[in-house]
């Protein structure tokens, strides 16, 4: 095992949950408590053939995606702004604590009275995401070598190129890592919060109706589907956000 390629491995790690998966499953013998993997990807491919299937995709990967660009954009912003100015910092951080501690529940129905249940994901995954981002952009910012801000401020370096060339490589570290797990718990918190308040046409109304007809292979198959979006579109972002780093991406992961 040890002289194997690392994606020969990670295959046959993958094949091995799944055989046991498919073993507890012959063992269970209820398809509606369990499944196996074979059931799943034959629900997958059916759901797959209906136009219905893509318009869910598209509207809960639509709207929690633009949550969490946006809490991406106002993280990065509100997080500047608290290390620019301790007095700012000192003012955000009752409601960044509140979003941090307050139960995504809670949350949903509060949001289902504000926003209704159509763009109740927006609202959920942006409360999620943002105060993570905010947390890391302050903390990297306040990581950035004082000796490099010191050169610029004797050199009289523009503000937009201390930012660009000295705050952006120390920042890219951080962002990376809380990303990797704000995207995970948006799209959690926003399938979950569609759950809760089954807007027409969601992935979260699918689960809904899986649920309420013991389709535990559709269940699976609609989890699965999560999971994959959600896989591609931290791939995408996070490929983005490499780019937009430049030599400090390759630097951070080396």
């Amino acid at each position: 095992m040890k002289n194997l390629p690392n994606r020969i491995k990670k295959i046959l790690i993958v094949l091995f949950w799944l055989c046991l998966w498919q073993a507890v499953s012959v063992l269970v013998r209820n398809r509606i408590l369990l499944v196996g993997p074979a059931e799943t990807v034959r629900a997958l491919i059916l759901q797959a053939g209906q136009a219905s299937f893509w318009r869910a995709v598209a509207f809960s990967t639509g709207r929690i995606c633009l949550g969490f660009l946006l809490a991406f954009a106002a993280g990065i912003a509100t997080g500047a702004l608290s290390y620019r100015s301790p007095a700012a910092g000192a003012f955000l951080s009752p409601p960044i604590q509140f979003m941090k501690s307050v139960p995504v529940a809670s949350f949903v129905i509060l949001a289902l009275v504000w926003t209704g249940s159509r763009n109740l994901s927006v609202l959920i995954s942006f409360l999620v995401a943002f105060p993570m981002i905010h947390m890391a952009t302050e903390t990297g910012l306040m990581h950035t070598d004082a000796k490099l801000l010191e050169m610029a401020r004797v050199f009289r370096v523009p503000a937009w190129k201390t930012a660009f060339y000295i705050h952006r490589p120390s920042l890219y570290p951080y962002l990376l890592g809380v990303c990797r797990s704000a995207l995970g718990m948006a799209f959690k918190s926003g399938v979950a919060a569609e759950v809760i308040g089954v807007p027409d046409g969601s992935i979260g109304e699918k689960l809904y109706m899986a649920k309420i007809y013991l389709s535990t292979a559709e269940l699976f198959a609609w989890t699965f589907t999560v999971i994959a979006v959600s896989a591609l579109f931290e791939k995408g972002f996070l490929a983005l956000l490499r780019a937009a780093s430049g030599p400090a991406a390759e630097k951070a992961e080396k």
